[in-house]
């Protein structure tokens, strides 16, 4: 800390403590501020209790179910929970799908459908039925004349084996010819004429030439120039319906549906057709980048997609893409490299409008979209030197929660807060508390603002009732010189006052590199009335640093502490 004005041996100086922020783990000596603590667990700021007036001890978990497997996703839709758990699927204690991949899902709602994604299914659920979603089969080719001439209409969908041709009938032929040869011949084709199928003994195909050849000249068009015959057919490509089943990420942006994550196409991304989940045309797709390092994370946000790959040799790692009108494609997402060489190892979010992703370092933040340069922001400082050192680092879960980013990596939660901010040479960075649990959270979501935990069989919230926590929560300050390290100090051992609201609170103190000791346990009522303060009276002499520490295994909270000492002789060596 810097020194002030000197005083004379004997003077009185006082700290006050106060506006609390959360932790600061990064042992950088002489530069932890007087409101972070170097040392606090499960205590946080209830914005919507204090304004920011005091930090609090974490809400307690309450179980809310328990499941027999495994659980790989929760899903909310029609008011229900979904839960994803082994090989099937749950809506409250009913089995409504077994085929489920055993591993991590995803889900987005469109109109009245729940869309699920699990690595290997591409599955839909209205509510009623879960099934494979059935792709729209596309007018490949219109205006056809029988010889196979025709206008190109739709792309080929990723999800179907089923297209269709439109021919215009010339009143002569009776072969017509498709605009594919080889396609499949386990399925007869189904044509119609003016809009009525006809009975398959009407005509025969040849699968290997694409024809398809009629017994009868079949009639030219009511309407001149009209398409009057549709012929359905099948031709399947290998492996074309899998590129997306086995994405494993996926992103909506611009009324489209982005996939990506398949681990045989690393750095392949997709995307359906406006409107269309069951549409992923076979030429809406980008590579991103020249190397085949994985895609990490798919984020919406700043009038593009952004795109994050891990760490490369190409010093290019983010990508981004936003809608652009092509003349002949329509809307097209092509793929634009940023500035930034920095590569994501775990995953990332769009925080209250903020693109972050986790990198080998901590929380990167890109500032900057598509208009200008991006230049990558570091956000963790604060927590670095624990986060960091946390061995599931890059298995981490994210979600936006009451302005906080929940950082859930095993048992432990960091919570970046976007209320609050400091400047790390002149870049702002956020401020950060730090939680545990009992159990290792698999996962976390969010729904109408309630926080939901899953651990490994089981789904908890949060409660915030004083009655039932039961939650070990501490917080400690700073090891402070107050503003005169040349010099001993010696405590006014009735200077001290606490504001907190609390019934069984220990306070410690800790003078130089000594233990902490116990000064009693506190409660802000007397006879039964809320003073909103505690007297703890510190018997400390010629001390350099002094800290306190405030613990309880109930709720508290806690506003300020004002403490007072007397400035002894200049330390000697």
């Amino acid at each position: 800390m810097s020194t002030t004005s000197s005083l004379a041996s004997g003077s009185l100086v006082y700290r006050n403590y106060e506006k609390f922020r959360g932790v600061d783990f990064s042992n950088r000596k002489d530069e932890i501020s007087l409101n972070r603590s170097p040392d606090a667990l499960n205590v946080w700021i209830n914005y919507k209790n204090s304004n920011g007036n005091c930090i609090e001890t974490r809400p307690d978990v309450e179980l809310i179910k328990e499941v027999e497997d495994i659980i790989y996703g929760v899903f909310f839709f029609n008011g229900k929970m979904i839960i994803h758990s082994g090989a099937k699927l749950y809506e409250d204690d009913k089995v409504i799908y077994e085929k489920m991949a055993e591993q991590e899902s995803k889900y987005f709602i469109y109109k009245t459908n729940l869309y699920i994604k699990d690595g290997a299914n591409y599955l839909v659920y209205d509510g009623k039925e879960v099934k494979e979603v059935e792709g729209y089969i596309p007018t490949t080719t219109i205006s056809k004349q029988p010889e196979g001439r025709g206008v190109t209409y739709e792309d080929v969908n990723l999800l179907s084996d089923y297209r269709k041709n439109q021919f215009c009938s010339d009143g002569e032929s009776t072969d017509y010819y498709l605009d594919v040869e080889n396609f499949d011949e386990d399925f007869i084709p189904v044509v119609s004429i003016d809009g009525k199928i006809i009975e398959n003994t009407e005509y025969t195909f040849d699968a290997s030439k694409g024809l398809i050849k009629f017994n009868e000249t079949p009639p030219e068009p009511l309407t001149d120039g009209q398409d009057n015959i549709v012929v359905l057919f099948k031709k399947s490509v290998e492996g074309y319906r899998k590129r997306i089943e086995e994405c494993t990420l996926l992103e909506v942006f611009d009324n489209r549906v982005f996939f990506s994550g398949n681990p045989n196409y690393p750095n392949m991304l997709w995307h359906c057709s406006l409107d269309k989940p069951e549409y992923c045309s076979d030429t809406d797709y980008y590579t991103e980048g020249v190397d085949d390092s994985k895609i990490k994370a798919l984020v919406a946000g700043n009038n593009a997609l952004w795109v994050m790959k891990e760490p490369s040799q190409t010093n290019t790692t983010v990508f981004y893409h936003n809608p652009t009108i092509d003349e002949t494609a329509g809307k097209v997402y092509p793929s634009t490299h940023s500035s930034i060489s920095t590569g994501c190892v775990a995953t990332g979010i769009n925080f209250n409008d903020d693109i972050v992703f986790f990198s080998d370092r901590g929380m990167e933040s890109i500032t900057g979209d598509v208009t200008t340069e991006q230049v990558l922001r570091h956000k963790s400082t604060l927590v670095d030197n624990k986060l960091l050192n946390e061995l599931n680092y890059k298995n981490m879960k994210l979600a936006e929660w009451e302005g906080y980013l929940i950082v859930a990596i095993d048992n432990h939660i960091y919570l970046a807060n976007s209320r609050s901010n400091w400047s790390n040479n002149r870049v702002y960075e956020y401020d950060w508390f730090y939680w545990e649990f009992n159990e290792n959270i698999t996962n976390v979501f969010v729904k109408n603002g309630i926080l939901y935990l899953c651990t490994e069989k089981k789904i908890y919230t949060l409660t915030n009732n004083d009655e039932d926590r039961k939650v070990n929560s501490y917080f400690t300050t700073l090891a402070d010189e107050m503003s005169y390290p040349h010099m001993l100090k010696t405590t006014n051992k009735r200077g001290t006052v606490v504001d907190v609201k609390c019934r069984n609170m220990k306070i410690e103190t800790k003078v130089d590199n000594k233990e902490f000791v116990s000064l009693g346990v506190f409660n802000s009522e007397d006879k039964g009335k809320e003073k909103g303060y505690v007297k703890p009276r510190i018997k400390a002499k010629k001390f350099k640093t002094v800290q306190l520490k405030f613990s309880s295994t109930e709720p508290f909270y806690l506003y300020s502490c004002t403490l007072e000492a007397y400035l002894g002789n200049v330390v000697k060596r």
